[in-house]
């Protein structure tokens, strides 16, 4: 995908849902632009999650004028998933743990040789060879 530099985790993503989104996020998600940002299918499911959860009016209104088709929405595909299996097992090894759905976001963003734009510095640094930014 031309363009594209990051890869937003669902700590990132969701801020537009919130009340008062993060400013740093605000700043950065703007400078960059939504032509070079992308999520992972794992964190719009994330993202659907918590609104069928929720289920309020004002956060699905939210969704759909500021985040439902806006980026660009990369899949699990056979090149991620064996950079997930990969990745786990070294973790593993090392003796720490990830989240899985933050280990698949981050084999995507490996796979397509992008960057994690987070606010879960802590999670994502354990993950060999993975280029993070902390947007908080």
């Amino acid at each position: 995908m031309r363009g594209l530099r990051y890869l937003l985790d669902t700590s990132v993503y969701s801020q537009r849902l919130r009340r008062k989104p993060h400013p740093g996020v605000v700043r950065r998600w703007s400078a960059a632009g939504d032509a070079s940002l992308a999520i992972s299918i794992v964190c719009e499911a994330e993202v659907l999650y918590g609104l069928e959860k929720k289920d309020a009016d004002r956060l699905w209104v939210e969704y759909r004028e500021f985040l439902q088709n806006k980026l660009v929405i990369l899949p699990l595909d056979r090149k991620v998933i064996e950079i997930y299996a990969k990745t786990k097992a070294e973790i593993q090894a090392s003796g720490h743990t990830v989240g899985e759905f933050d280990l698949l976001i981050a084999a995507t963003a490996l796979a397509n040789q992008l960057t994690i734009a987070t606010m879960n510095v802590r999670d994502f640094s354990k993950v060999p060879n993975l280029r993070f930014e902390d947007w908080s």
